[in-house]
This record gives C-alpha cells, structure tokens and sequence, in this order.
C-alpha cells in the first residue's frame, strides 16, 4: 500500500493547523487507498537549517536531519496542511521543505489550506512552487477552508459537505499520481 504523509505545517500556540491535519489524517485513513502517518513541524521541531553541506550530496550530520530524512523517504505522497502568513507560506514548511532534497524528488503533494477568505490559497501557490523546483508533482485538486475560525470547535474541525467532496476527489488524483510515479522513485 502506498504511504501518505499528512503533514501539519503551522508551529505556533494556538494553531488551527492541528484540528485540521487531525481531521484530514482521519478523513485519510477512512478512504482507504493509502498507509496514512500524521507528520507535524511542531514535534518534529527542526532547528532553522543548520547543516554544512547542500541537500542535494545527502550529507548529513545533525540527528535531526537524519531523523527527518528518514521520515520524508518513507512517503510515497504529501498532503501538507498549510496556512498562509503574510500572503505566504509558513517559514516552518519551508525551512522543513530546504533541509532536503532528494527525499521530495517523483513524489505527488496537495494541499488542504486554510484561513480568512483567501483559505491559504497564496501559501498554496507559494509551496507549488517550491513542489516543482524539487521534481515533486503538485495536484490541480486541493481543499480550502475559508474563515477557518467558524469552523473549528472546542479544538475540533467540524468540515462540511464541501470539504469532504473536495478531499475524496483530492486522494483519488494524489493516489493516481502516487502509484504512477513509483517507477521514477524507484529509479
């Protein structure tokens, strides 16, 4: 079965990145087409980029890189679950993005955004970006949660039928993509 990293890109207190991933992880699992693991920035609390060498020669020294390393090769596809700070993405996701390189290279991502009425679409156009830069295949398909704020009670994501739709046909493309590039992966 192919394996799906969620990943939870807001770091701060009060984040609403953590009832969303929790719903998205969930709602993930119950599809059924992926081995799904919950990946967020603020356990894996990686220090601003730290290592001598470029991540393109894999050279690590840092535990820490190695850890990450470890937990970036064994996906087979991304969701990253991303707001959008000052029209951008969050600085933790894109520093957890520059610690590697050839971990990213042939695998599919989406997103699920969030935030007032942009819903984080400008983070998502942002980290696109950065997705093709690193061979990475970015999906058409995403889910964005406009005034997140409404939708989140007593720390628990309430998604609507929108959501839920916009999510199904998410991992039926993120699963296509995934299982057609295994052979570049493998390569």
């Amino acid at each position: 079965m192919l394996k799906l990293h969620v990943v939870i890109a807001s770091v701060r207190p009060g984040r609403m990145g953590l009832p969303v991933g929790t719903w998205f992880h969930a709602f993930a699992e119950k599809h059924g087409q992926f081995e799904v693991k919950l990946v967020d920035l603020a356990e894996v609390n990686l220090p601003f980029l730290d290592e001598p060498k470029h991540p393109r020669l894999a050279e690590y020294t840092k535990p820490h890189t190695k850890a990450w390393s470890a937990t970036i090769s064994a996906a087979d596809a991304f969701v990253f679950v991303v707001p959008e700070y000052n029209h951008g993405a969050p600085p933790s996701l894109l520093n957890a993005i520059d610690f590697l390189f050839n971990e990213w290279l042939y695998k599919p991502c989406a997103f699920v955004s969030y935030g007032g009425p942009a819903m984080g679409a400008r983070s998502v156009g942002m980290m696109k970006q950065k997705a093709v830069a690193l061979k990475m295949m970015p999906m058409f398909e995403s889910v964005g949660i406009p005034f997140i704020i409404k939708s989140v009670q007593n720390g628990v994501f309430q998604p609507n039928e929108q959501n839920e739709k916009a999510a199904t046909a998410m991992l039926d493309e993120l699963h296509r993509w995934a299982d057609a590039l295994k052979v570049l992966r493998a390569t």
